[in-house]
């Protein structure tokens, strides 16, 4: 199912076309698509170039790898999310590499680094759905993180499927309409509040 933003401006078709559907078929995600996402992860930016990110990921053939981490999901994400046929965690870095200081930017890079992620899943025709419900100390403890790496969310990931496999107030979520806030409600000039000339 497609359900691309009825956007004000301007957007490249990735962008506006992504979104965070439940709904996802049984096809698995081909190696080398996995690849290409976490290459686009890669290269996103990060201060000092430090690049905090960092993913656990678990196909369905890795049994107990995708079990682990779908056992890390609050119990409403879990009922979808088993379909999906890729489980992530997304993690940050919370000191720099380059002198082991805490990095106050981590987690915003490792934000910058799933939307990336998230717009070259887009233009593959794979769809992705973050996760902030899912338990962080039962990620630390099962696949034992080094003290200063924090889960930040998880992620479920494959090929769009049927609407109609999910129960039904679920479905009435999926085919929601979608919108945002207008651009003057967030982009502001001159003072808090005051919104920028160009949002008119």
């Amino acid at each position: 199912m497609e359900k691309p933003a009825v956007t004000d401006h301007q957007l490249l078709p990735s962008i506006a076309q992504r979104w965070s559907p439940r709904a996802y078929a049984s096809t698995p995600v081909e190696a080398e698509k996995l690849c290409s996402l976490f290459e686009a992860a890669r290269w996103s930016a990060s201060c000092f170039n430090d690049q905090p990110w960092n993913f656990i990921v678990a196909t369905k053939v890795e049994t107990l790898a995708y079990q682990q981490i779908l056992e890390c999901l609050v119990p409403f994400n879990q009922a979808w999310a088993q379909a999906a046929p890729v489980l992530i965690v997304a993690i940050a870095s919370q000191n720099f590499k380059h002198d082991g200081k805490p990095n106050a930017w981590g987690e915003y890079d490792l934000g910058e680094a799933v939307a990336t992620l998230a717009v070259q899943a887009t233009s593959m025709g794979l769809q992705m759905h973050q996760m902030a419900g899912f338990e962080p100390e039962k990620v630390i403890s099962t696949f034992k993180l080094p003290a200063h790496f924090k889960p930040m969310a998880s992620i479920a990931l494959g090929y769009p499927g049927e609407v109609s496999s999910l129960p039904p107030d679920l479905q009435e979520r999926e085919t929601a309409a979608r919108s945002r806030h207008p651009l003057s409600s967030f982009v502001f000039t001159g003072e808090w509040g005051q919104p920028a000339s160009f949002t008119d």
